[in-house]
């Protein structure tokens, strides 16, 4: 049969505190600690995975960004192959340039001389 007497507790024959009977003999402080401890891991591991993802992101954007790239690049140089065709070079020089091949008399060949 306990009784009780202010901040005390009688409990089968033996006088107890209630602070340390609720506590189980660990203070308030010490669990105030464990938890803020706990808290400030808990922090860092999720701001650390955070980042983290945001780098996954951040990668696969520029590996998308360089697959785009490169498939520019490709176009640009079969573009680049079909202005430089002969063909095409010589159609334009004769149809927007009126340039026709030259005659044998418009055509004067030098001779290298000796060296």
């Amino acid at each position: 049969m306990a009784l009780t007497a202010g901040t005390q507790t009688m409990a089968r024959g033996r006088l107890v505190k209630e602070a340390d009977a609720a506590s189980f003999g660990v203070k308030y402080p010490t669990f105030i600690v464990v938890a803020l401890v706990l808290m400030f891991v808990a922090l860092i591991y999720v701001g650390s995975h955070i980042r983290m993802t945001k780098m996954e992101y951040d990668v696969a954007a520029a590996l998308n960004a360089k697959e785009n790239l490169l498939e520019e690049q490709k176009k640009l140089k079969l573009e680049l192959a079909m202005l430089k065709s002969p063909q095409r070079i010589e159609d334009i020089a004769r149809t927007k340039l009126q340039m026709t091949y030259p005659t044998a008399q418009q055509v004067i060949v030098l001779k290298q001389t000796g060296k």
